[in-house]
C-alpha cells in the first residue's frame, strides 16, 4: 500500500471514529472534512471508496444501531430514543430504522426478546446493514 493511501485512510479513520463517538450531535460534511482535511466533495468520494457507504449513511446506520440497543435494553419511548440518538424528527428516525432494520422501531422493541447466545454473536447478526 502506498504511503498516499495509508494517509487517506487514516484521514477517513479519524472522521469515522468522530462520527462513532458524537452520533447523537449534530454533524456535517464541513466538519467532518476538517477533521480529515480534506474538501467536502473529496471526503464524500474518499469516504464511499473506503467503506463502502457515505457519510450520511454511515452516520443514520450508527444512530439506528444505538436505537436498536436502547429500544431493546430500556424502557424509554420511541419519541425519547429517536431524539437521543441525534435525530431531529420522528418521522424521518421512523422512516430510516424501518428502511434499515425493516420494521418500525415499535415493532422491533415488541419482537425483540432475550437472546442465549454469546454476545459478540449477536453484535454480529443483529449489525443493520443498507440495502437499497
Amino acid at each position: 500500500m502506498s504511503r498516499a493511501v495509508e494517509e487517506s485512510n487514516r484521514a477517513m479513520l479519524r472522521a469515522r471514529d468522530a462520527m462513532d463517538r458524537s452520533y447523537a450531535e449534530l454533524l456535517d460534511i464541513p466538519a467532518l472534512a476538517r477533521i480529515a482535511h480534506v474538501s467536502e466533495a473529496h471526503f464524500i468520494r474518499t469516504f464511499r471508496a473506503t467503506f463502502g457507504e457515505t457519510p450520511h449513511r454511515y452516520l443514520q446506520r450508527r444512530r439506528v444501531e444505538r436505537a436498536m440497543y436502547l429500544l431493546a435494553q430500556t424502557d424509554r419511548d420511541v419519541t425519547e430514543v429517536c431524539f437521543a440518538v441525534g435525530f431531529n424528527s420522528l418521522g424521518t428516525f421512523s422512516r430510516t430504522f424501518r428502511r434499515i432494520v425493516g420494521e418500525s422501531p415499535t415493532e422491533y422493541r415488541r419482537r425483540k426478546g432475550p437472546v442465549d447466545v454469546p454476545a459478540c454473536f449477536t453484535k454480529a447478526w443483529m449489525r443493520p446493514s443498507v440495502v437499497f
